[in-house]
């Protein structure tokens, strides 16, 4: 089936040429980039596990999106715009860019112990009498597990590619709530000086969405949910799926186990993990975070620097390793049936999200040899767009 459609593909791209003089330059420039992202999609399905993939890319003030392959092996579904997927950890970066505006509103600031927005005491939030402040979370340098409670970390860490990784988890964490994760929070140990070490954690993340539930005096779902829907336009993103938006959910794959397995349950708070979009809502939150509003500056400010060319801002990672592509900010995102990333590349006006409904060890280089693919494409486009206007007179 793959074949038939590289073929359909080659078949598209000599159309595509054979009408190029007709085509008007902005005609011309956006086939030439949904080429490089056909191109990229294509090479990605046709690697072992992987299915299906929809990318969506904002460049050059133009929307381009994708769907390829098929969502279940041999069913000829392939994914649509109507299509809902599980993001992930992706979520954490809209987490941050409420945090952004919290701390421009004044409700809080990075500097802030965390315990001055709890309602408990919380002791044990220190290390030497230095406090875990929010700068620390949303920069994963606080010194937290990587999630609440303890016994799900195994299942994300060590144990993740085990067919009964799914079930296990799902299991956790439908017993497991709000209170049970305040309560586990009381019996952590810090060991470390909160900003010394970079240690990924989704429980930091849970804990911010509780100091945002608290400042706001607000559930943290209806304000992430308003923030999306009237700032940025995003009315098909949320953690909570009816039964009409169930029925668009992705199936998806856990590691290289052929059955369908089961979409991840709902973390107390789901900052961390939880939410739910479809492509043309990444996309608005593409153009969102390209557009630069003072909220898109102050999340991707540089937090916390952990080597000269990436450290963190508001849970974003921020990369200068590529000098020809600039300072630029990603996050990966990953259930046990799917796994997505996003990039912003400001140099090139660019952003693209790409996602994938199958979860396994390679699922995630595979994808950055697309996102690279894309990206080195755009910017042979970008750069010849550049010297094209120098020369003319």
């Amino acid at each position: 089936m793959y074949k038939f459609l590289f073929i359909a593909f080659l078949l598209s791209f000599a159309s595509c040429n054979s009408n190029s003089e007709r085509a008007t330059p902005l005609e011309k420039k956006n086939a030439v980039v949904q080429q490089v992202i056909d191109s990229a999609a294509m090479r990605l399905i046709e690697k072992p596990l992987i299915n299906s993939t929809s990318i969506g890319v904002f460049y050059n003030n133009q929307e381009y999106i994708g769907h390829y392959g098929e969502l279940e092996k041999g069913m000829k579904n392939a994914p649509t715009n109507a299509t809902i997927y599980e993001i992930g950890s992706l979520s954490k970066v809209l987490t941050g860019t409420l945090v952004s505006k919290a701390v421009l509103e004044g409700k809080l600031n990075l500097d802030d112990a965390v315990t001055k927005h709890l309602k408990e005491d919380y002791p044990n939030l220190f290390y030497n009498d230095q406090p875990i402040q929010l700068k620390h979370l949303v920069t994963h340098s606080g010194g937290m597990p990587n999630i609440l409670p303890l016994s799900l970390n195994p299942f994300l860490t060590s144990q993740f590619l085990e067919a009964e990784t799914p079930a296990k988890i799902d299991s956790i964490l439908l017993l497991y709530s709000k209170e049970a994760f305040l309560e586990d929070l009381h019996a952590l140990q810090i060991d470390t000086l909160p900003g010394a070490n970079y240690a990924y954690s989704s429980a930091g993340t849970e804990l911010t969405a509780h100091l945002l539930e608290n400042v706001y005096d607000r559930p943290f779902e209806e304000l992430l949910t308003e923030f999306l829907t009237k700032e940025v336009g995003m009315n098909e993103t949320t953690m909570t799926l009816d039964s009409k938006d169930a029925q668009n959910l992705a199936v998806g794959y856990h590691a290289d186990h052929p059955n369908i397995t089961l979409p991840m349950r709902k973390l107390p708070w789901g900052a961390g993990g939880s939410v739910k979009s479809t492509v043309p809502d990444m996309l608005k939150f593409i153009e969102y975070q390209l557009e630069a509003s003072e909220i898109v500056k102050e999340s991707h400010k540089l937090v916390q620097e952990y080597s000269e060319e990436i450290g963190l801002g508001y849970f974003w990672q921020v990369h200068s390793s590529k000098e020809e592509i600039g300072t630029h900010y990603l996050h990966h995102g990953g259930v046990p049936r799917s796994q997505c990333f996003m990039y912003i590349v400001p140099k090139y006006e660019l952003g693209i999200f790409i996602i994938t409904n199958q979860s396994g060890k390679e699922t995630a280089p595979k994808m950055r040899e697309a996102v690279d693919e894309i990206i080195e494409g755009v910017a042979k486009d970008y750069n010849q767009e550049v010297m094209d206007s120098k020369l003319k007179p």
